[in-house]
């Protein structure tokens, strides 16, 4: 991992740590290898939540996500969209409660079955402006 990160064994081990007592890793497994014993660790959990009273928390995850984003080379699947959908507001809950049905459930990370690719969704308010069905639309200029 240091070598993939760039950063010395000392200081990757330094921030597996942070991150195992911040709950955010466990120890997955180890295994003896030349006199040494090697740790591997996995994500407690595959997704990231705000509460919604955190500020920044779509921000930061929006940011995460480019972060992450490469261009898709020859052969790659890739799509990116922004689409508004037009939902009451009992539909926007059902919608908000199917999409974290199906954030959490459990996948195995086995990089033998393919690539990993990452999915960002957000449900949102949009601030779309919208016309008032029952007065003309109307250009004015001064």
């Amino acid at each position: 991992m240091s070598t993939a990160l760039g950063m010395a064994k000392g200081t990757t081990g330094y921030h597996v740590r942070v991150l195992r007592e911040a709950g955010l890793v466990r120890l997955a497994e180890t295994r003896q290898v030349r006199g040494g014993t090697e740790q591997h660790f996995a994500l407690v959990s595959h997704g990231f939540t705000f509460h919604e009273d955190v500020q920044g928390g779509p921000q930061f995850l929006i940011n995460a996500a480019l972060g992450e984003m490469l261009p898709a080379r020859p052969g790659q699947a890739e799509h990116t969209v922004l689409r508004h959908l037009w939902l009451a507001p009992d539909e926007a809950h059902a919608l908000a409660a199917r999409l974290r049905e199906q954030a959490d459930e459990p996948h195995t990370v086995d990089s033998s079955q393919g690539e990993p690719y990452g999915l960002l969704v957000s449900l949102f308010p949009a601030d779309i402006p919208t016309l008032d069905h029952d007065s003309p639309a109307t250009d004015t200029a001064d």
